[in-house]
């Protein structure tokens, strides 16, 4: 007589390193997803090259002159006369405020010479032309 083979029913196991496995790929995907969603708040401005440019860590104003000739202060689009009413009360708040030039390498160099005029006539002190690093 041919006895029938006795199965041994095997519990489910649950593989964990797996879903630990897809659980960090997860993790890692969504945080680097999350990076490039952060808007970017810069201008397209193409800085003049210089070889002794150094990084500037204080909080500063930027004024910008764009290649067409326009001007920003802060990111906000303003003439040369709004640009001296702005920097006048910023100059007010706090005397020894920072202010960075980004001018266009493009840009008009009379319009630059304008509006570095506009500033020391206004008395800003600390003054910071901005430029990008020669590698």
């Amino acid at each position: 007589m041919k006895f029938r083979e006795r199965r041994v029913a095997e519990n489910p196991r649950l593989m964990i390193i797996p879903m630990i496995d897809i659980i960090f790929f997860l993790l890692v995907f969504f945080m680097m997803s999350t990076m490039f969603m952060v808007e970017q708040k810069v201008l397209p401005v193409t800085l003049p090259a210089a070889s002794t440019a150094e990084l500037d860590t204080q909080r500063t104003f930027p004024v910008t002159v764009m290649a067409d000739g326009s001007l920003r202060f802060n990111e906000e689009a303003v003439n040369l006369n709004e640009l001296a009413t702005r920097v006048e009360a910023e100059l007010r708040r706090d005397r020894d405020s920072r202010f960075v030039l980004r001018a266009d390498r493009r840009a008009v160099y009379g319009q630059v010479v304008d509006v570095l005029n506009q500033l020391r006539r206004l008395g800003v002190q600390r003054l910071t032309v901005a430029v990008e690093a020669v590698p």
